[in-house]
């Protein structure tokens, strides 16, 4: 049976990584997770054509390659641009935002300081998604 959701979290960060997925396990434990720790680690892996998630959760600051350029080469590729990227990092900064979202990111995500609020984000984003694409 096919998970309910693929989601993709592109940080740098492995402590955000298991946060991350310890609440997606706990709001659904039919979404899966997979990780990549920059934009170059997340493109080789979307590159080799058996993945395709159904969501991307997306940094900005990371090594190698940031998150606005990573979002400019999944926004770029046929056969990415139409998967969801959620742009989810610490930075909230006006300009950045702006520009993620004219590149074509669905929403940014300020990352919470708690637990129980980025629970209940990542909740509301899941069944929002899950309304427009569910499973067959």
């Amino acid at each position: 049976m096919k998970p309910s959701l693929q989601c993709f979290l592109i940080d740098d960060d492995v402590d955000d990584q298991k946060i991350f997925s310890i609440i997606v396990e706990e709001i659904d434990d039919s979404i899966t997770c997979s990780f990549a720790c920059d934009g170059v680690d997340a493109l080789e892996k979307l590159s080799r054509g058996s993945y395709i998630p159904d969501l991307i959760f997306l940094d900005v600051n990371m090594p190698r390659m940031d998150g606005i350029e990573c979002l400019r080469r999944i926004k770029a590729r046929g056969e990415l641009d139409h998967i969801p990227v959620f742009m989810y990092s610490t930075t909230a900064d006006p300009d950045t935002m702006k520009l993620t979202k004219q590149l074509g990111a669905r929403d940014f995500i300020v990352k919470p300081s708690n637990i129980a609020d980025l629970t209940a984000l990542l909740s509301t984003i899941f069944t929002k998604e899950k309304q427009a694409h569910p499973v067959k």
